[in-house]
């Protein structure tokens, strides 16, 4: 299953984005710590590098990710030119109250009234800009939801004397390119429910969470995990928690449903589906697999006879 999402209105939040750069100093673009590069907008990175703006990038719901892993991660994106990368949990005034000293040395020419610096933030949804824009602000401004896509418009605050605001819809793209990023997306419930298969996801989940963390599940559900595969596991729970149908059949919708939400909420413990490792792997994999294809194109257009 290939995972694309893409609502009208998101259509028109990139092109507002667009126009509204110009008038930017920084952008502060929100990602997923479990998923930091998979969460990143190539829309947003093409955006901003057009008109030549620092980024600060924010690695949101850090307190859910591995730490050793969101290490690398911002060892990472701090080699990028251009960027700063910080680690925090946008539900902790202080670590929130950081954020604009961070973004001050990006853009040292606008300190005052007379210059005020203008941040922008970004990212896709349901990653957490809203509960950033409200803490920042320290009021309600913005509407949070549990579900993506809750920000439909762009507003500008001032954020004091000498610094304003933007918030902007949570933007996807038009065309996820690995089916892995599509998957991590919808298991961290960016992408609407109305696109994707819980149950394909969950399985997916299952695999990268039995590879990297089989001591966290089987702790989590009492359940020995040797041997099992996501798939495997979906079934597991659904014995475990006594998941039925009518009839006695294994409701393996309601057991997807529990892993998945027992990851959103950080009842596995600390997570990351991605590092700076595994994800190059995969680049290298899909580069190895497209060059393989173009060649047997090639070589099939070749075989054949000309007319």
């Amino acid at each position: 299953m290939s995972i694309q999402w893409f609502p009208g209105h998101m259509t028109s939040a990139r092109k507002k984005a667009s126009e509204s750069m110009e008038r930017i100093d920084v952008v502060i673009e929100v990602l997923d710590a479990r998923l930091p590069e998979a969460s990143s907008n190539p829309m947003i990175r093409e955006i901003r590098q057009h008109r030549q703006r620092p980024c600060l990038k924010v690695l949101n719901k850090a307190d859910l990710a591995d730490p050793d892993v969101t290490a690398q991660w911002l060892a990472y994106f701090n080699a990028q030119k251009g960027v700063k990368a910080v680690a925090l949990s946008c539900k902790k005034p202080s670590d929130v109250a950081k954020i604009t000293g961070f973004c001050k040395p990006l853009a040292p020419h606008r300190n005052d009234r007379l210059k005020p610096l203008r941040m922008m933030i970004m990212g896709i949804p349901n990653v957490g800009k809203s509960t950033l824009m409200n803490a920042l602000l320290k009021k309600r401004v913005c509407k949070v939801g549990d579900e993506p896509a809750v920000t439909k418009s762009q507003q500008i605050l001032d954020l004091s004397p000498t610094m304003t605001l933007t918030d902007t819809p949570g933007m996807m793209w038009p065309k996820i390119e690995h089916d892995s990023d599509g998957y991590m997306l919808a298991a961290s419930h960016a992408i609407g429910r109305n696109a994707v298969i819980d149950e394909a996801v969950a399985n997916f989940l299952g695999d990268v969470l039995l590879a990297r963390y089989p001591a966290l599940v089987a702790k989590r559900y009492g359940i020995p995990v040797d041997g099992l595969d996501g798939p495997a596991l979906v079934e597991a729970i659904a014995q475990r928690r006594g998941c039925r149908l009518k009839g006695g059949a294994l409701d393996l919708e309601k057991a997807s449903l529990i892993l998945l939400q027992d990851y959103r909420d950080g009842a596995l413990g600390r997570v990351s589906l991605e590092s700076p490792a595994s994800r190059a792997a995969m680049l290298e994999a899909h580069a190895a697999a497209k060059a393989a294809k173009a060649a047997e194109a090639a070589e099939k257009d070749a075989d054949e006879p000309e007319l």
